[in-house]
């Protein structure tokens, strides 16, 4: 099992280098209901840099509130790679935030099926670069129970978030 440590230095991580950059940062979560921005407001100092975290856990919710096409849940489901797509890109201009990540996924313990089983989870990390929006997403298969499952999806949405901050301002 993670432990919150190991996502907590991330979270040190990514604050220190946003604070030291000046790079805001914004969150889209489902699954997991605002543990990635929990753990990002939990460092000192975050208000510098964290902008918005936005709970979208109903279809409804990232409809309204992050403008992601209905047709686009109806066809590829909540927990697909194109709506965590939608679901950053809409935080990353809802929040005007320089960088921002989405997950969305099955935690469990019910709600799998053969193409999606438990554990399944979508993530994206868009960012605004000199005016043009560049996501990635990846779709990953986690192991676990529902706790563990969160946890391991906060894991790789910060890992993700402080990987592209590097690559960033490296450029």
């Amino acid at each position: 099992m993670l432990s919150k440590k190991l996502i907590s230095e991330i979270s040190k991580s990514i604050i220190s280098l946003a604070t030291q950059t000046n790079t805001t940062i914004s969150v889209a979560e489902s699954c997991t209901g605002g543990m990635a921005a929990e753990m990002l407001t939990d460092v000192p100092g975050s208000s510098c840099c964290f902008s918005h975290g936005i709970v979208s856990y109903s279809n409804q919710a990232k409809i309204q509130v992050l403008g992601v096409d209905p047709s686009l849940i109806e066809n590829e489901g909540a927990v697909s790679e194109k709506v965590a797509r939608s679901m950053a890109e809409g935080v990353l201009r809802i929040c005007a935030s320089d960088i921002s990540a989405a997950i969305t996924g099955i935690a469990g313990p019910s709600g799998g099926t053969e193409d999606k089983p438990i554990g399944t989870v979508c993530f994206a990390w868009s960012n605004n670069f000199m005016g043009e929006i560049q996501t990635s997403t990846k779709r990953y298969l986690f192991k676990g129970n529902r706790e563990s499952i969160r946890m391991q999806a906060v894991e790789m949405a910060l890992q993700g978030i402080n990987e592209r901050m590097k690559i960033l301002n490296s450029a």
